[in-house]
C-alpha cells in the first residue's frame, strides 16, 4: 500500500470554515495529504493555509497552481509564505491550466504553455530557494527579485504533464510530476517517459473517485466530465496518445458539431469505468491501490457527488471520508 493517500480539498457541500473537522476526519482516517486544484472554485492556496494552522499531520500540496494566473513573483512569495506556515509538509505543483482558465476567465493570453511552464518552474526553483533572479526568461522577464521571507525550509517544485514533452521536462528539471485523467493502466505509458534517478522523485496522479454502488449515477457524472475535459484539445491529444484515439472519436465529432447529448451517449461504459473510479468505498480503495501498483506515489482522490457527498449531513460525510481511508 502507498505510504502516502490524498484527498483533494475544499469537499462540495460543506463550507470551507468547516473543514477543520474534514481534514482531523481525513487524518484520523489514514489520509496523510491534501491537494488543491484552481479552476473555478476556491484557489489553490487558501484551504491549504487554514490547514496549515488547523493540523500539523497533513502534507499539503497544489494540483495545481497555474503558471499564467499569477506573475512569478506573486506566486513565488505565496509559495514562500505557505512554506514557511507549514514548513517540510507543503509541495507546489504548478501547470499550464487551460485556455479556458486562462484567457476566458483570468484575460490572460494562453501562448506558449510548455515554454511558459518551464521558464516558471525554473524561476520558482532559483526564488524560493531565496537567490536574487534578474533576467529574461524565454516567456517573461524578472528584474532584481528576491523573497523578503524566503522559506527555510524551500518547497518542492511539481510539473502537471501529460505528454511526452512535459513529463520529459518534469524528469528532468521539477522534484516530481503530477499527472491526471488517465487509467492505472495508462501509468506505465506515462512513467515510461519520466526517466529520473532523483531518490525522492513523487508521481501524485489526481484520481476522480464517486463512492457510489450505483453505476448509472457515477457513469452518468462521469459521462459529463469526461465530455467536459477530454474535449478540450490538450486532454484529447493526450488520449490519442494513450490509444484512446478510436473509441473517443465518435464523442469528439459530436461535440464538435454541437451535439452535446450526442457526445455524451458516444462515450462507452468501459472508457467512463477506466477514468472514474466508483463503487464501494473498499472498491474505490482497491481501484486506487491499482494506480499505487502502477507507479504512483501520492494517489489524490477527488470526489466526485454522491448523494451522500451532496446531502449536507456532515456526520455521514466524514463517516464516508473514513470509509475511504487506509
Amino acid at each position: 500500500m502507498s505510504m502516502r493517500w490524498g484527498m483533494t480539498v475544499p469537499l462540495g457541500g460543506i463550507p470551507l470554515s468547516d473543514h477543520a473537522d474534514v481534514y482531523a476526519a481525513l487524518a484520523d482516517a489514514g489520509f496523510t495529504d491534501l491537494w488543491t486544484s484552481e479552476v473555478a472554485g476556491s484557489d489553490a492556496f487558501t484551504p491549504l493555509t487554514l490547514a496549515a494552522a488547523w493540523s500539523r499531520r497533513l502534507r499539503l500540496g497544489t494540483a495545481i497552481a497555474p503558471v499564467f494566473t499569477r506573475g512569478p513573483g506573486l506566486l513565488a512569495m505565496t509559495a514562500a509564505a505557505l512554506a514557511d506556515a507549514a514548513p517540510g509538509r507543503f509541495q507546489l505543483g504548478i501547470g499550464a491550466s487551460s485556455p479556458v482558465v486562462v484567457g476566458d476567465w483570468n484575460a490572460v493570453e494562453f501562448t506558449e504553455p510548455y515554454q511558459r511552464s518551464r521558464d516558471m518552474l525554473r524561476f520558482l526553483r532559483a526564488a524560493l530557494a531565496g537567490e536574487l533572479v534578474d533576467g529574461a526568461f524565454e516567456t517573461f522577464s524578472v528584474r532584481r527579485f528576491r523573497l523578503e521571507r524566503p522559506p527555510a525550509v524551500p518547497p518542492q517544485v511539481l510539473l502537471a504533464a501529460l505528454r511526452p514533452g512535459m513529463l520529459r521536462l518534469a524528469a528532468a528539471e521539477a522534484d516530481g510530476v503530477i499527472l491526471n485523467w488517465l487509467a492505472a493502466a495508462d501509468v506505465p505509458t506515462a512513467l515510461a517517459e519520466v526517466k529520473t534517478d532523483k531518490p525522492d522523485f513523487d508521481v501524485v496522479a489526481r484520481i476522480f473517485v464517486c463512492p457510489t454502488d450505483d453505476a448509472d449515477h457515477a457513469r452518468r457524472i462521469g459521462r459529463r466530465m469526461i465530455a467536459a475535459y477530454l474535449t478540450v484539445p490538450a486532454y484529447a491529444d493526450f488520449h490519442r496518445w494513450l490509444g484512446r484515439g478510436e473509441v473517443l472519436t465518435p464523442m469528439w465529432r459530436a461535440w464538435s458539431s454541437g451535439d452535446r447529448k450526442g457526445a455524451l451517449a458516444a462515450i462507452p461504459d468501459e472508457v467512463v469505468d477506466d477514468l472514474i473510479v466508483h463503487g464501494s468505498p473498499a472498491d474505490c480503495r482497491a481501484k486506487v491501490e491499482a494506480y499505487v501498483a502502477a507507479g504512483i506515489t501520492v494517489p489524490a482522490m477527488a470526489l466526485l457527488p454522491t448523494h451522500t457527498l451532496d446531502s449536507g449531513d456532515v456526520p455521514a460525510i466524514l463517516e464516508l471520508l473514513s470509509a475511504l481511508g487506509r
